[in-house]
């Protein structure tokens, strides 16, 4: 080999051989790999956080039961961090327990004369629970004996059988909390396993699961969660139209909402990002409504506006991953797409007064659609047709791209008001990952707009373009998109209209977790020593107990930080909070209220309920 070709090893550099080669034990590469199992940690603070995904395989358990005749009802107690979930099923046989709960692919679901529509397919989901858990206990309760298990980290610690000492309904309970070793700080949210629990019970008519005392039950099925969706129906159009039998239920109508909302099942397991059930379902629908019309409408014309929901079950599910969030099975999407097709365009058929209003609905999406179409045109000749050349658009070099894997995954846009807040920015961004979308004053209050109106605003236009959602949320050009507006009243007042205006036309984009808030010190204090941020009276009072003759700076816009300090309000240690919607249905009348034409009313709310603080009331007495 020449001199050049070779190859040294260089001191200090890790040698590769066969010592460096590691085989895991199950327990150890679940603990190790947590994420191939339950998807994201987190803290607890978004519906999808691992914590969640346990509760879930530990419930999915109890629901295969119910699926297969077995077991009305479902127990779950949450104190603190410790789960227990009891069921009253058939019970796990009695000698298999631990095997049951501690190893990997071993379980009855591989056989179908016990389960034959099962979630859990895999041998994985409570071995997983257990690895991944500080403490666990299982228990299983069979014609009056009964086996228990306990374990640490996923360490069988003790195990008994025997019989029950007092009469024990039939079934199986499991207690865990989750490891701090790797959860770290996390806590369950109520109203998250309270959505999770009902969306069982919307698919599980008959089902009834008590959380914390609390009784959750359907009676309807899909057709409950569809009123849910819907306010109690007080936004549906008509009726909900509905079909169930074993294998399939399917239930939905339509609103005056902008964008389609779905929900989709497997075997009780919710679907979070659907699969081929999802878009047989949806392409069905389409098929059944041009066969009903005789005409051929777009996707977009007859889905506006539609909530739906749709429930299969299948014999062999394939999921995408452990977590199951999206079906696989494209084996089965033809006949389903023609099973659809064939029970709306029966229920349209049977329901003449319901399909007259479904084809009015259609037929006027369409033609605001075409009128749409003329005004997209005229906005594009306005702006040159220039793909992405936006005056008030400092773009950066990585972007977000959902089609093609998800590069420029860091990427960020700030959205903020006037040149002097941008441009504390725009000097010390990171010009790979942060973009800078300047506003030239307070953007137009679209609550009561119609989608046309961001095409006649050059400003909002603009926006959308800068985040290419204008097609779809699917070509979203950045991971972050982050308001960045002053610490005053005009600035909360500039928030909230961005809010409006992204809940009213991109709805998803909060919903998929894109939107957040910049959150920017208020005051400084500081003395020759040291300099303190504080981003609340708070901090701001334990500041100046701390520092000697401090210094004290209120930042009233973000203008006012110097490029030199603002560097750290955006770099590694920048503070965000996410913009999360917990009850979407009601959004449209809480931006009724606070951001329609009601002034009057919504003065007087304000005033009925306005808080005044003692000092700034004695402040008030005395001028």
């Amino acid at each position: 080999m020449p001199a050049a070709l070779k190859s040294t090893p260089r001191s200090g550099k890790h040698e590769y051989d066969e010592s460096k080669i590691k085989t895991l034990s199950s327990l150890e590469h679940i603990r190790a790999r947590t994420g191939m199992y339950i998807g994201r940690i987190g803290d607890g603070s978004h519906y999808d956080d691992g914590v969640y995904v346990l509760l879930k395989e530990v419930i999915d358990n109890s629901i295969d039961e119910f699926i297969m005749g077995h077991g009305h009802e479902i127990v779950v107690q949450i104190e603190g961090n410790k789960v227990t979930v009891r069921d009253f099923g058939r019970g796990i046989p009695l000698g298999k327990l631990v095997e049951c709960v501690s190893r990997i692919n071993t379980g009855a679901k591989y056989n179908d004369d016990v389960f034959q529509f099962s979630v859990g397919l895999n041998g994985v989901g409570t071995k997983a629970v257990n690895a991944l858990s500080k403490d666990f206990a299982v228990a299983s309760y069979r014609e009056g004996e009964f086996a228990r298990a306990e374990f640490k980290q996923g360490v069988l610690i003790t195990q008994k059988k025997g019989k029950c000492a007092s009469e024990e309904r039939n079934g199986t309970w499991m207690s865990f909390a989750p490891d701090p070793t790797i959860f770290k700080s996390v806590s369950f949210r109520e109203e998250h396993v309270t959505r999770r629990l009902r969306l069982y019970t919307y698919l599980n008519a008959g089902l009834k699961i008590r959380f914390n005392g609390t009784l959750y039950q359907s009676k309807d099925g899909l057709l409950d969660l569809i009123a849910e969706d819907t306010d109690d129906n007080q936004d549906a159009l008509y009726p909900p139209l509905h079909f169930r039998d074993k294998t399939l239920e399917l239930a939905f109508t339509h609103t005056q909402r902008f964008s389609e909302t779905h929900y989709s099942f497997v075997n009780g397991q919710f679907t979070s990002d659907g699969g081929t059930h999802l878009s047989a379902f949806r392409e069905g629908v389409l098929k059944a409504v041009n066969d009903f019309t005789k005409k051929k409408y777009e996707g977009d014309d007859v889905r506006e506006g539609l909530v739906g929901a749709v429930a299969i079950r299948l014999k062999e599910p394939i999921f995408e991953s452990q977590t199951k969030n999206k079906l696989g099975n494209t084996e089965i999407r033809a006949d389903l797409v023609n099973r659809v097709r064939d029970i709306v365009s029966d229920l349209l058929h049977k329901n003449k007064e319901v399909a007259e209003k479904i084809v009015a609905k259609v037929e006027d999406t369409a033609r605001l659609r075409r009128e749409l179409s003329s005004v997209k045109k005229l906005a594009r000749e306005r702006s040159g047709a220039i793909t992405l050349r936006i005056p008030q658009l400092k773009d950066c070099k990585l972007h977000l791209n959902q089609k093609r894997g998800g590069s420029g995954g860091g990427s960020m846009i700030f959205i903020t008001e006037g040149q002097s807040a941008a441009g504390s920015i725009i000097s010390c961004r990171d010009v790979m990952t942060q973009a800078i979308f300047v506003l030239k004053g307070k953007p137009l209050n679209v609550n009561d707009l119609k989608r046309v109106a961001l095409y006649k605003n050059d400003e909002l236009y603009n926006l959308m373009r800068a985040l290419n959602v204008e097609e779809s949320i699917e070509g979203l050009r950045y991971e972050k998109v982050i308001l960045a507006t002053d610490a005053d009243v005009d600035g909360l007042h500039i928030r909230n209209l961005l809010v409006t205006f992204f809940l009213r036309f991109f709805p998803d984009i909060l919903a998929r977790g894109h939107l957040y808030i910049l959150e920017t010190p208020l005051f400084r204090v500081r003395n020759k020593k040291k300099t303190i941020y504080c981003y609340d009276e708070v901090q701001r009072v334990s500041a100046l107990a701390e520092l000697s003759h401090p210094e004290i700076t209120r930042f009233k816009g973000l203008g006012e930080i110097s490029p030199s300090e603002f560097k750290a309000f955006v770099g590694s240690d920048m503070r965000l909070s996410r913009v999360e919607v917990e009850n979407l249905p009601a959004v449209p009348h809480i931006l009724d209220f606070y951001m329609g034409k009601n002034t009057p009313e919504r003065r007087n709310y304000i005033m009925d309920r306005l808080v005044v603080e003692p000092e700034e009331a004695a402040v008030a007495a005395a001028g």
